[in-house]
């Protein structure tokens, strides 16, 4: 394989995940960043300040001609940046979420099989080995499943500066919501068939129509229920900041939190601490036949160790021609699941999907 010429990509969007992912190409021999792409000049670590930034997308692609267009800019300029990628016979890498509407989602993935070209979405925790285990363990239980998740975030200062970037495009419960509904849907295999979404705007900070706070509800074909929560913002409770939690009739299996996480820490929302398994059976006595088992994920990936994870898939992807059918099968329902969470928010229907 490392015979194999590099894939020459080029990294649009040098925020926190792009700037990661550049890190990820920089390291990984099978990669060769052929330019960055982003609209002002941001301070970047010493390793990407030999790599030309260039203002302009478009040109950059037109001028650089790479085999990878890595995306990571705003959501609302993913879907079209795609596109234009794989018009220009390029694979992509893009994070999520894939696209601001569900119509643009399927758009780039007509685009993507019109080209023969791979596309991956930054679903992060699908790299993560104890997010995994978690998957596993609550698929042996079997369903219906309630899920309970969330992650809040108290943010001040530099965070909370990017959680309003974020918010002028996409809400919390968009934004976040797409990975935790996306474990969901992995865990039943079964349709979501309804969802209901209510939100509160906590700050004049952030746009009229904007909230910071938002909590989904989505019901599932096989009668399975879920809850996703989602605030950010510097008035946000650090109170059980970080749920995640899947019960059935045979049992639970939950990610118990290392208890001085901080909510902002971005190691924080991918670490896992410990995977605890409860079993319901019980004996004659009416008492419980076994003990919680917790199973410790000791050596775990932190954020960067996981965005190399994750482009190195990118790499296997392409080299493999793997089959990405149901990736950006999942990637489409989960975003699906998320707008019409948003939607049920600014209307105060449920809808029915």
């Amino acid at each position: 394989m490392s015979r194999e010429k590099p894939i020459r990509v080029l990294v649009a969007g040098l925020g926190n995940m792009g700037r990661s992912h550049a890190l990820a190409y920089h390291n990984n021999p099978g990669f060769e960043i052929v330019g960055l792409v982003n609209r002002s000049t941001p301070a970047l670590e010493p390793e990407l300040r030999g790599y030309t930034a260039h203002p302009d997308f478009a040109t950059a692609l037109a001028d650089l001609k790479p085999d990878l267009c890595s995306i990571n800019t705003y959501s609302d300029s993913h879907a079209d940046y795609a596109v234009a990628a794989f018009e220009a016979g390029c694979h992509v890498f893009v994070e999520k979420p894939l696209a601001t509407t569900v119509a643009d989602a399927e758009r780039v993935v007509a685009a993507a099989e019109k080209a023969g070209r791979k596309l991956v979405i930054g679903y992060i925790l699908r790299h993560h080995p104890s997010w995994v285990k978690l998957i596993e363990e609550a698929r042996k239980l079997g369903p219906p499943y309630v899920f309970r998740m969330n992650l809040n975030q108290q943010s001040s200062g530099p965070t909370w500066a990017t959680h309003k970037s974020l918010m002028r495009t996409t809400s919390p419960i968009v934004d976040c919501g797409v990975h935790y509904v996306d474990v969901m849907c992995q865990i039943t295999d079964a349709r979501a068939v309804e969802v209901r979404g209510m939100g509160l705007r906590l700050s004049d900070e952030i746009a009229a129509d904007m909230y910071n706070y938002g909590h989904l509800q989505v019901l599932f074909e096989d009668g399975s229920v879920g809850w996703y929560e989602a605030g950010w913002g510097p008035m946000i409770s650090e109170t059980a900041f970080f749920v995640k939690d899947v019960m059935s009739p045979k049992g639970a299996v939950s990610i118990v939190m290392d208890p001085n996480a901080k909510s902002d820490d971005i190691d924080t929302h991918t670490k896992t601490s410990v995977i605890r398994l409860h079993t319901a059976e019980t004996g004659p006595d009416g008492k419980f036949i076994r003990p919680d088992q917790d199973m410790r994920m000791t050596g775990e990936p932190g954020h960067q160790a996981l965005c190399d994870l994750e482009q190195a898939f990118m790499l296997r992807a392409i080299r493999e021609d793997l089959n990405l059918d149901r990736h950006m099968a999942d990637a489409v329902a989960s975003l699906r699941i998320c707008l019409a969470a948003d939607e049920s928010v600014r209307t105060g229907q449920p809808v029915r999907l």
